[in-house]
């Protein structure tokens, strides 16, 4: 039998087949889970990943690893599946009649009439408030922190229709955890994880704008602007640019994380986490095809990868 469009049964159209959503969640709660990303969990590793970057070069910096950083590290998955979850229910809020207009996105919950705007501010907050009581068990510059990623999460679904670099105002939300976690473990703010931020964004400018590339031609449409639609056919020089950015500043933020008490060792260990992670990247450039939608949702997807890569030289680095 064919599902409706409303059916709490109707899977959106990008995410992945047999996901755990689709398969064991029980149907009335597949439309929140759906809005929450859940069956397409790679932005929950997008979102994590610069947070447990920060962690371990928070731990290569001043070389004191405690029992609470394994809470922290903990804390970090469980808050950023409720926060990307949370910032994705905003999103498809406020892109409600936007989503409705593009083939890949109008089967998301709210424009395919599965849950109502009331029903998805409601569990945007529930979202937020289970976050927060994460947040709070860290110390008070980190909720401090915490909180002021609000503002960058509330601005960025509108990024779009004033911007042509709406991947910027990403890369300054999803990376904040670095900054974040970096503070929860040595109480303040330090130059490394400033150069590990800015490496984040420029990752981000590399990964969005493959994705963005799935959607150039309804974005044209509807007037919604994006980095994809700005570079077009330049696309893949501007992809080498951000890759070169991404491994040079995550170079330096190893660097300066490494000089104060870190073996050499060490630091040579931690500064292969980049250079392997540049690979990974020049690797996704090879298979680069901006004109075929499902090739780039994969090489996105590829990103997660990307990621954990240079995580493990990091962590390699903390028992030399």
């Amino acid at each position: 039998m064919q599902e409706t469009p409303t059916s709490p049964d109707a899977p959106v159209a990008d995410a992945q087949t047999d996901n755990w959503v689709d398969r064991y969640a029980p149907p009335f709660t597949r439309p929140y889970l759906r809005l929450s990303r859940a069956d397409r969990p790679i932005g929950t590793w997008l979102l994590l990943l610069p947070c447990w970057w920060g962690l371990a070069l928070a731990i290569l910096y001043d070389q004191s690893p405690r029992w609470e950083d394994l809470w922290i590290f903990i804390g970090c998955g469980i808050g950023a599946f409720l926060m990307r979850g949370a910032g994705c229910t905003w999103n498809d809020i406020t892109d409600r009649h936007i989503d409705g207009q593009v083939e890949r996105t109008r089967s998301r919950p709210i424009p395919s009439g599965q849950v109502s705007v009331e029903a998805a501010v409601a569990w945007m907050v529930i979202q937020t408030l289970l976050a927060a009581v994460i947040l709070f068990t860290f110390n008070t510059a980190a909720i401090g922190l915490g909180f002021l990623s609000l503002l960058l999460v509330t601005i960025y679904p509108f990024a779009k229709r004033f911007t042509w670099w709406p991947q910027v105002f990403l890369g300054l939300a999803f990376n904040w955890g670095a900054l974040l976690v970096w503070t929860a473990h040595t109480g303040m703010l330090h130059s490394p994880a400033i150069l590990l931020y800015a490496g984040g964004i420029a990752w981000t400018l590399f990964y969005d704008t493959i994705y963005a590339h799935q959607d150039t031609e309804d974005d044209a449409l509807i007037g919604v602007k994006s980095t994809a639609r700005l570079f077009g056919e330049a696309s893949p020089q501007w992809l080498r640019r951000f890759l070169m950015l991404t491994v040079g500043l995550l170079g330096l933020a190893v660097i300066f994380s490494a000089m104060p008490n870190a073996s050499i060792l060490a630091l040579v260990i931690a500064l292969a986490g980049p250079w392997a992670m540049g690979w990974h990247m020049a690797w996704q450039l090879r298979g680069l095809d901006i004109n075929n939608a499902a090739k780039m949702l994969q090489l996105f997807r590829a990103n997660r990868d990307t990621g954990i890569i240079p995580l493990l030289f990091f962590a390699a680095a903390l028992f030399v």
